[in-house]
């Protein structure tokens, strides 16, 4: 599910050589819809003209000195714009890899220890597309690298994602294999001979052949632990999603369940903690389950599925002291989001993590038809209070973002530390199930919003 808005909230983990790294944040794939804060813009930059074809999701991360962004130029060739952070002027990196019309092809990008910067892109069920730069803060020095690690595992990638753990050492994660049949894989990065290892002897999750997770995550939680959850898939179709599922850890190295029980890895279906188990066309799509914690740094999880009526709701589930609750907090008559088949779809519904608003109260942002608003909930009872219309930061721009009327405007949001935040602001048409179009449109202009300071 793609198009529309996405959320990356980088952890307080990340080393001081990276401020933050947009790819890092929430380790959560940015082919996901999910709602931005619209915070106040206090300056607009133009980058360069991109690819306006269909949805797919562009980079950005922020060392100490240097500003990173990755993207699809005008002839979707893969193209790294960096900047001085003080600086007023672009200098590009144009890389040996063009996008065809596959919306699951994001860009992810994270700077190292040393000031280097890591390249992963233009990938579904591909052999590994992997640059990294020769010299500390220059892209114009990125190198394609054949591998990292080595073949296995490395033949059909998708889904990259980098992160830190605990210790502040860059992690990389990704699905080896196909939607339906797939293993989640994760490599470490050594500071010193920056060499790239297998940081699990196995996969961390695997499908066993009949299917495949979808995650969530990694997320530093306020207990100091990583928290993922993911639905199970089994084969392309959209609709085979099924059992939410749940897991933890402290290093990303040893995983247990909410009780403290230990997992074995790999992790199967049959192994796995089950926080609902939704059936296959139960109305629950992958990447739409977002973590969040209430005031007790207890983690929830916002997702949607068909209640008893046949209708589309958003559910809280939390982790309680007896096991996990699940209840519906939207109210919903007559809306259905009954999706299905294979590639990239334009949704309907996108969501986003719980919060606390006020004591005893919490919400959780959605967009539904492209209509933003906040799921107002008890933190108690998890009872529903209202549904509060909202402003998202497309609107903010108002006249300055002129998006054609067969375009969506995407936003990726990240937090930038004590001088505000960032955002990366582009229009396309929405996904096309990652088939060709009748024609090409226009390119369009790739904005860089940086945002009043976030107020925790």
């Amino acid at each position: 599910m793609r198009s529309g808005l996405s959320r990356l909230i980088v952890s307080a983990a990340l080393s001081a050589a990276c401020v933050l790294c947009a790819s890092a944040a929430r380790a959560q794939a940015p082919e996901a819809d999910h709602p931005a804060k619209a915070l106040p813009v206090t300056a607009i930059e133009a980058i360069d003209q991109v690819w306006a074809g269909h949805k797919v999701g562009f980079a950005l991360a922020v060392s100490a000195t240097r500003l990173y962004v990755g993207y699809y130029d005008a002839n979707r060739q893969l193209t790294i714009a960096q900047r001085d952070r003080n600086g007023t002027y672009w200098t590009y990196a144009k890389l040996d890899s063009w996008l065809g019309w596959d919306s699951h092809n994001y860009i992810a990008l994270a700077v190292d220890p040393a000031g280097r910067l890591h390249v992963m892109a233009n990938m579904h069920s591909e052999p590994l597309i992997y640059f990294r730069s020769a010299e500390s803060g220059d892209a114009r020095s990125l190198r394609r690298e054949a591998q990292m690690v080595g073949p296995e595992d490395e033949a059909r990638v998708t889904y990259p994602i980098f992160l830190h753990d605990a210790e502040g050492r860059l992690i990389v994660k990704y699905r080896s294999g196909r939607s339906g049949s797939g293993d989640e894989i994760y490599n470490v990065l050594d500071a010193k001979t920056g060499r790239w290892s297998r940081l699990l002897s196995t996969p961390l999750v695997s499908g066993e052949g009949k299917r495949n997770a979808y995650f969530v995550g990694p997320v530093l939680g306020p207990d100091k632990r990583f928290h993922i959850v993911w639905v199970w898939r089994d084969s392309p179709d959209a609709s085979t999603n099924h059992d939410l599922s749940y897991a933890r850890s402290k290093d990303l190295v040893h995983w247990e369940r909410s009780d403290g029980q230990p997992l074995s890895l790999p992790i199967t279906l049959g192994k796995a903690e089950i926080v609902d188990p939704v059936p296959v066309r139960g109305g629950m799509i992958n990447n739409n389950t977002v973590l969040g914690f209430d005031s007790q740094g207890r983690p929830t999880i916002t997702y949607h599925k068909f209640d008893a009526a046949g209708d589309t709701q958003v559910y809280l589930a939390r982790r309680e002291a007896w096991g996990w609750r699940t209840a519906p907090i939207s109210q919903w008559k007559g809306f259905r989001w009954d999706f299905g088949g294979p590639g990239s779809l334009a949704g309907r519904l996108s969501v986003g993590g719980a919060k606390v608003e006020a004591p005893g109260r919490m919400t959780a942002p959605v967009v539904r038809d492209g209509r933003t608003s906040d799921l107002v909930f008890d933190e108690q009872t998890l009872a529903p209070v209202e549904e509060r219309p909202t402003q998202d930061l497309v609107a903010r721009l108002g006249d300055k973002l002129k998006v054609p009327a067969d375009m969506r405007a995407n936003v990726l949001q990240v937090a930038g530390g004590p001088e505000g935040d960032y955002a990366l602001v582009w229009p396309t048409r929405p996904p096309n199930r990652d088939r060709p179009t009748e024609d090409i449109p226009p390119p369009t202009t790739l904005l860089l919003l940086r945002l009043a300071k976030t107020t925790p």
